[in-house]
């Protein structure tokens, strides 16, 4: 059985999330979290949504980076001086 690896679109689906191209661009556009706000602590997550990407960060596993790869972008605005 071949797997395939985690991408950003994955997580979408998997958080409930529009996955499209679009969509994960808005999502990102418009969820910035400030420098000091964890991606876990933000707000707009569901319950479990949060305890996925809790145990996808955990998991140090493939999923992990895909979910460091959101964090990151999620936090662009804060890192670039844009706040």
């Amino acid at each position: 059985m071949t797997q395939v690896r985690p991408r950003m679109t994955h997580l979408f689906a998997q958080l409930g999330l529009d996955s499209s191209a679009e969509g994960i661009a808005q999502f990102i556009h418009e969820h910035q979290l400030p420098k000091d706000v964890n991606l876990m602590e933000a707000p707009y997550w569901s319950d479990a949504q949060r305890q996925f990407l809790a145990e996808k960060i955990a998991s140090d596993g493939e999923w992990a980076i895909v979910v460091d790869q959101l964090n990151e972008s999620l936090h662009e605005d804060a890192t670039s001086g844009i706040e």
